[in-house]
């Protein structure tokens, strides 16, 4: 079976497949480092309302493409746009709305849904909702897999270079607010990085599993890892394994990838709660404590538009 994948995956007949996989795995890199701060930010169900209102962008898209002729607007334009309209307004929501959350995001997963589905019915042609739902991977091409790489790009620097101040949010936020970080604005952005992470991720698995895959590696790494950093490195290879072995196995026995890919995470999660509990250890994610004072010690607040370095903490 193996030495069929890899037979197929070399052969100049079928590219399809190792544009595939080339996807997963350069997705993966994104899907490590946003899955972690979702994941210990315990921000799922957001992420969740804005993977399902993507629907409505594609939906936009494509009706815009085929019934009005503006040929030069894609779906994945649509969805970038809507999601990252979602992560705004899920961010503002959570932060001035908090009595309301709950409903506000379920009136958005389902609404950007029903937007979708509408504008789906209305475009001239045949178009198939399950591929946007449970994902197609075996479509991607060379141009998507450029596309790819230019938000993977974007994802991974903006991790990098406000790696701090994300930790300061996440782990001491009433200290962060104290010493004039603009929470808010940090909040929001890694909302925004989680909508393009999903947008990453509605060719790999779809919009309905979406938050699978963003969340399972992630989760099965902090059972593990004793720091941030490791967290996202561990939750990134992990990703890639569950995609390209998704994607072997799903080859090798004719089934959709998207749902194998999903399967395999959830089975590798499963035997990680296993053995973590075989091995009696404490606690769902563990971040080393001397990382943590020094993310929330490092970063530099800006107040009234001046940088301020602040002295370390202990959180």
């Amino acid at each position: 079976m193996v030495s069929e994948f890899v037979g197929a995956l070399l052969s100049q007949d079928i590219p399809f497949l190792r544009y595939a996989l080339i996807a997963g795995v350069l997705s993966s890199m994104a899907f490590g480092v946003v899955g972690t701060y979702v994941v210990v930010q315990r921000i799922s169900y957001m992420a969740g309302a804005i993977s399902h209102a993507v629907l409505g962008g594609i939906g936009l898209a494509l009706y815009l493409n085929r019934a009005q002729g503006l040929t030069f607007i894609q779906p994945i334009h649509g969805a970038l746009v809507f999601a990252l309209l979602a992560a705004v307004l899920v961010s503002a929501v959570s932060q001035r709305a908090r009595q309301r959350e709950d409903t506000i995001l379920g009136a958005l997963w389902s609404v950007g849904m029903a937007v979708g589905v509408l504008f789906l019915a209305k475009t001239p042609g045949y178009v198939d909702p399950m591929s946007y739902l449970f994902g197609n991977i075996l479509i991607m091409s060379r141009q998507d897999l450029w596309l790819i790489v230019g938000l993977d790009l974007v994802i991974l620097l903006v991790a990098v270079v406000f790696y701090h101040q994300f930790a300061a949010v996440i782990f001491d936020r009433e200290f962060a607010i104290a010493r004039g970080l603009r929470v808010g604005m940090y909040s929001t952005l890694m909302l925004c990085l989680a909508a393009l992470t999903v947008v990453l991720m509605v060719g790999v698995v779809g919009i309905v599993m979406v938050v699978a895959l963003l969340t399972l590696p992630a989760a099965i790494a902090g059972l593990f890892c004793r720091s941030l950093k490791a967290m996202m490195v561990t939750a990134a290879l992990l990703c890639m394994i569950f995609t390209s072995t998704g994607l072997g196995v799903s080859y090798a026995y004719d089934l959709p990838t998207g749902p194998t890919v999903i399967l395999i995470a959830g089975i590798a999660y499963a035997l990680a709660l296993a053995v973590r509990r075989f091995r009696n250890r404490g606690g769902a994610v563990q971040i080393k404590q001397g990382e943590v004072e020094q993310s929330a010690g490092c970063w530099r607040g800006v107040q009234d538009g001046e940088a301020v370095e602040t002295g370390s903490h202990n959180v």
